[in-house]
């Protein structure tokens, strides 16, 4: 899954977040953890990977990076 940051706008603060816990959580409550692997492009974007595949409701929505 691809992760756009906010306030990360360069490939060397997408670093920052390599190895950072990503939580999802759907419209029901349950949680889906994942981590933040690598950065992607230069533009600031992470990808993270999770325990378990994403619903396609995940597509859009926010996470929370611990």
């Amino acid at each position: 899954m691809l992760i756009e940051i906010s306030e990360c706008d360069s490939k060397e603060k997408a670093k920052a977040f390599v190895g950072k816990e990503v939580i999802w959580a759907s419209p029901a409550g349950k949680k889906i953890s994942g981590k933040v692997s690598a950065p992607h492009g230069s533009k600031g974007v992470v990808r993270a990977i999770f325990e378990k595949g994403l619903p396609g409701q995940s597509v859009t929505t926010e996470v929370e990076i611990n």
